[in-house]
């Protein structure tokens, strides 16, 4: 997989069907006249756990090491996996706050998780307290997708902090095999690989749910239409008056 042309924020990328869509080497459509398959990624996780850095860190590849409070961006990207073109939208949410009654999942939240076709759910491995969200935040995307198809991520971030860790790395090993996600750890500062193998995974199973549904909605399309009476009236009138016309001239 290889990334690219520049990140853009949502704003910018053309709506299918528009007439930006289709320009040619404009905004972030790349020149392309097919408008790639859009593979949907919402980025969940406490406040400080460095939802943002990571998610830059996967577009562009650079790390910075500041950024200001998570509005909830919304970002875009072209990549190419398995010679595959796709467009793929990052939604960064903002920080979840850890309430003394438990999990705080407002509607902005629930509406990006309903809107993702993958999850990454981010904790810090310097902040026990984001761990222990794990589970709440895998339950919500359960219930948000009941049908239990949307794949999901564990990104165990700032491995580089081991002299102030709180979580062991097979804490967060364990309790992701016990959710049924993929486990990363990761130092989004020092690693780009590892944040790269993290959201190639995603893509790559969401892509393939996508080309397995596909199928189904072309067979579908294929059955063959109930042929109309009023073409088989026609039919049978054309072979009726044919067939007069052969005994007309017989008979003459």
């Amino acid at each position: 997989m290889r990334l690219v042309q520049n990140m853009c924020t949502i704003a910018e990328y053309p709506q299918a069907g528009s007439a930006s869509a289709s320009a040619s080497g404009d905004g972030c459509s790349g020149g392309s006249s097919a408008r790639p398959r859009l593979i949907k990624i919402a980025v969940v996780g406490a406040s400080g756990v460095g939802k943002t850095a990571l998610v830059v860190r996967f577009l562009t590849k650079r790390f910075i090491g500041d950024y200001e409070r998570n509005a909830g961006n919304l970002y875009s990207r072209q990549i190419q996996i398995d010679g595959e073109m796709l467009a793929i939208q990052v939604q960064d949410t903002p920080g979840i706050q850890i309430h003394e009654h438990g999990l705080d999942c407002n509607e902005q939240l629930n509406r990006c998780i309903r809107w993702a076709d993958a999850v990454v759910i981010v904790f810090s491995i310097t902040d026990y307290k984001s761990y222990e969200l794990l589970s709440q935040l895998h339950q919500q995307v359960r219930q948000l997708h009941p049908g239990n198809r949307v794949p999901v991520v564990v990104v165990a971030n700032k491995a580089d902090l081991l002299h102030i860790k709180e979580v062991e790395p097979q804490n967060g090993l364990q309790l992701a095999n016990m959710l049924g996600c993929t486990f990363y750890e990761v130092s989004v500062s020092e690693n780009y690989n590892d944040v790269f193998n993290a959201f190639h995974v995603l893509c790559k199973e969401v892509s393939k749910q996508q080309i397995t549904s596909t199928p189904e909605k072309r067979r579908t399309s294929l059955i063959p239409r109930p042929k109309s009476p009023n073409m088989q009236d026609l039919k049978r009138r054309f072979k009726q008056a044919l067939s007069a016309k052969v005994r007309t001239v017989t008979s003459v």
